[in-house]
């Protein structure tokens, strides 16, 4: 799989948008919770955006990380959403039942998805 990659940028009104790029499994998770906990308690947003547009690959090691990941961000005052995951990646989620806890629709927007 490829490593995964995430970068941050803050917008005007002060919310984080983390775009992560790559695969989210057992091989590249380490990297990528390094990186979101550096962000989520080094600039402390009161909204951090993930965005999943160019996630090839999740599998159950990177579903508990993003878990995890917004139970840090509770904890902290934080509320992290997702945004844009693929096709494979909403699937993912909706099978396990996570869409809810990420206020992601049941069914993905077709529109969304980026080829």
């Amino acid at each position: 799989m490829s490593e995964a990659v995430m970068t941050t940028r803050r917008q005007a009104d002060g919310t984080m948008v983390a775009d992560v790029r790559g695969s989210l499994d057992a091989s590249t998770i380490d990297g990528f919770r390094t990186a979101f906990l550096a962000t989520l308690h080094g600039e402390r947003p009161r909204l951090l955006i993930v965005d999943l547009t160019f996630v090839t690959f999740m599998d159950s090691i990177g579903m508990g990380m993003l878990v995890s990941a917004h139970e840090s961000a509770r904890e902290q005052g934080t509320r992290l959403t997702l945004r844009n995951p693929s096709e494979f990646v909403h699937r993912q989620l909706r099978v396990t039942g996570l869409t809810d806890l990420f206020s992601l629709p049941a069914t993905p927007n077709p529109q969304s998805f980026r080829f």
